[in-house]
């Protein structure tokens, strides 16, 4: 197999293979994926992957049985978009340099792609095809990883999933700005203090991103940090605005009182005084009679003008 300087994607997961990589796959220095995943694979993680294939985009070695850290060589893999380790043996630190994989911060060509990869996302394996050349994903959860989530992992814009484990100390504030970010698992940790505040951390609805975490604090965790039960101090200008608003309130309601009062007055005013004075009653209903009368005659006298004008009209 190192001899085949020209193959592009050597995917056989899912088998039954064991022992450590053969040095000679370093020999397949023009491979673009490498899916060796669900296997017994053991040994270290080898550095030359990292040193010899410079035109990896796709690296899954998950489900194995590595054990040892994560070499620093493979953050030389500047096309790399797809980093699946989990489910592992490995330890020590995330290597700082991580956001030097730029492929995880830039477009990335599509005729570059064939076949089919499966990627864990949101708890679930999803079997990406056509458009696997749009993802963008680091899962190194399920090991035994320890250290601060590295300040690197803010240069990798286009990132979509990030799984992390055991890892500790505080969230990188800018991680906020991470505007692809539609999944970030951050569950199992050691983490703690605020939650960064932005534009994308609040906006994951999952709230098993930060399960078990129970010294972060802040949205969308419902733990408050040092100084958030203090209720702001109110200022003067907001205590000015306040009584405004009072005494337009008050004003609104005396006006639609007072016009309601002064109908009501108006109304029993006219209508009282007709029940109860019998004279101001009849006279009231003469009026109105009197006055339907001389409408009627009106009206009347205009249709037989009408009429007379018509019927001369026709003549």
């Amino acid at each position: 197999m190192g001899s085949l300087r020209f193959l592009r994607f050597l995917m056989i997961s899912n088998n039954h293979l064991s022992g450590q990589l053969p040095s000679a796959l370093q020999n397949c220095s023009g491979i673009h994926t490498l899916d060796l995943g669900g296997n017994r694979f053991s040994g270290n993680v080898p550095a030359w992957i990292g040193d010899r294939m410079p035109n990896l985009l796709i690296l899954r070695l998950r489900s194995n049985l590595f054990h040892g850290s994560i070499p620093s060589q493979l953050c030389s893999l500047s096309s790399l978009h797809i980093l699946d380790l989990g489910e592992n043996n490995l330890s020590g630190f995330i290597p700082s340099c991580v956001g030097n994989l730029s492929g995880m911060a830039s477009e990335i060509d599509s005729e570059r792609y064939e076949g089919e990869l499966t990627v864990l996302r949101k708890g679930r394996e999803d079997l990406y095809k056509s458009i696997l050349y749009l993802v963008n994903s680091m899962d190194l959860s399920h090991n035994n990883l320890s250290g601060e989530v590295p300040e690197g992992v803010t240069n990798l814009t286009r990132l979509g999933t990030l799984n992390l484990n055991q890892l500790s100390g505080v969230i990188p504030s800018g991680m906020a700005s991470l505007t692809s970010l539609n999944h970030l698992n951050l569950s199992y940790n050691n983490l703690s203090g605020r939650i960064p505040t932005g534009n994308q951390l609040q906006t994951l609805e999952d709230p098993s991103i930060n399960e078990n975490n129970p010294a972060l604090c802040g949205p969308p965790t419902t733990a408050n940090c040092p100084g958030d039960d203090q209720p702001p101090k109110p200022r003067s200008g907001d205590n000015e605005e306040d009584e405004n608003e009072n005494r337009d309130g008050f004003e609104i309601k005396w006006f639609y009182v007072s016009m309601g009062s002064g109908f009501a007055v108006g109304f029993w005013g006219v209508c009282g005084t007709l029940i109860v004075k019998n004279s101001w009653r009849h006279a009231y209903f003469r009026l109105v009679y009197d006055v339907k009368e001389w409408l009627l005659m009106v009206i009347s006298l205009n249709v037989a003008r009408l009429r007379r004008k018509l019927n001369l009209g026709s003549i």
